[in-house]
């Protein structure tokens, strides 16, 4: 069988990733640059693996021989993706991540010729981030083809994993974002708001800066994209107060200590919290006729979803021989394809 590579294994999820693998039969080649994590983890898994550190070029080569995918998990992907996709690109190495940064989405998408050339796939975002929220931007525009606006959102109680809550704290600098004429633009945090039924009653809700402004665009070709979590109206007004500080947050001592604190005090959720943790995942798209199409689904959580997902798209690409080129969730996968994943129900399109 074709060998695959799960890099950053020793990261929160890589290794969920990396225990659900073992329990469906598969073997990963288990990889990231701190060798006593990746060795201990192999060792209690009894899985090959190997060592190497992105910021070298030819160690990374090195590392991807004789590898078929690479499942990417060693974040913040703004600073990792690159090295890795020139790796994948230089091996002839399929390339999937589960990141959920726009930027890292546009950055992916450029190479689509490159992609094409080596003969690979590049398909970031197998997680939670995005393919939920992709399937259902997807089936929205099957609905409603002339649609020209769309707004995704979810809702979650579920904790965060170091890797995410450090995530969060580089994108504050950037505060929020959307896609308006067929434009990624700035906007101050919790730009927009409105009352969204998630599918769990109307809550209040606001936008944020999600990898759909980048992915449901590559997906749909809609041109105005926001996406919307809840949050209470006072919560929302205290973080439109926290943008003027913006600036401020994006020092790099400031970002230490916040990566500090993070490190400190959040570890992920155990077992029982993701169980309870549930996922509603709801999308709009409307045309300019005033038309409009709802769809909602509820998943498992979204760490599940991910490990879920990640691992359909491992096995997909070692299975079938996919066009190569840049391929966003849905489109490698399917628009249904969140709900064959465990946990989820059926999506409902109104």
């Amino acid at each position: 069988m074709q060998q695959w590579m799960i890099y950053g294994a020793n990261g929160y999820t890589g290794r969920l990733l990396a225990k659900a693998a073992v329990k469906r039969g598969l073997k990963p080649v288990l990889a990231g640059r701190d060798k006593h994590a990746i060795k201990a983890l192999a060792d209690e898994l009894q899985l090959p693996f190997r060592c190497f550190d992105l910021r070298q070029p030819d160690e990374v080569r090195n590392g991807l021989k004789d590898i078929r995918v690479t499942l990417h998990c060693a974040g913040p992907f703004s600073a990792t993706s690159q090295p890795m996709i020139d790796a994948c690109l230089a091996s002839g190495c399929h390339y999937l991540d589960i990141t959920g940064e726009i930027d890292v989405f546009v950055a992916a998408q450029s190479r689509q010729a490159e992609a094409e050339q080596a003969g690979i796939v590049i398909c970031p975002g197998v997680g939670f981030d995005v393919i939920p929220t992709d399937c259902i931007a997807a089936q929205l525009k099957l609905a409603l083809h002339d649609a020209d606006r769309l707004a995704l959102g979810f809702d979650t109680v579920s904790s965060l994993s170091p890797g995410t809550a450090r995530t969060s704290v580089e994108g504050l600098k950037y505060g929020g974002r959307i896609r308006k004429d067929d434009r990624i633009q700035t906007v101050p945090l919790a730009y927009q708001s409105r009352e969204i039924d998630f599918g769990n009653g109307t809550k209040h809700a606001v936008t944020i800066p999600w990898g759909d402004i980048a992915t449901a665009w590559f997906t749909t070709g809609i041109d105005d994209i926001e996406v919307f979590i809840p949050m209470a109206p006072s919560a929302a007004a205290r973080l439109r107060g926290l943008d003027r500080f913006r600036p401020l947050l994006g020092l790099p001592p400031v970002q230490a200590l916040l990566k500090y604190l993070v490190a400190r005090r959040i570890h992920g959720p155990d077992h029982h919290q993701r169980e309870a943790a549930r996922c509603y995942v709801w999308g709009e798209a409307q045309n300019r006729a005033g038309k409009k199409v709802v769809a909602r689904i509820e998943t498992a959580n979204a760490y599940d979803v991910t490990v879920e997902g990640a691992l359909h798209a491992v096995t997909f690409l070692l299975k079938n021989q996919a066009a190569p080129g840049y391929y966003t969730p849905s489109r490698l996968l399917g628009p249904d394809c969140i709900e064959k994943l465990p946990g989820s129900g059926p999506m409902h399109i109104e």
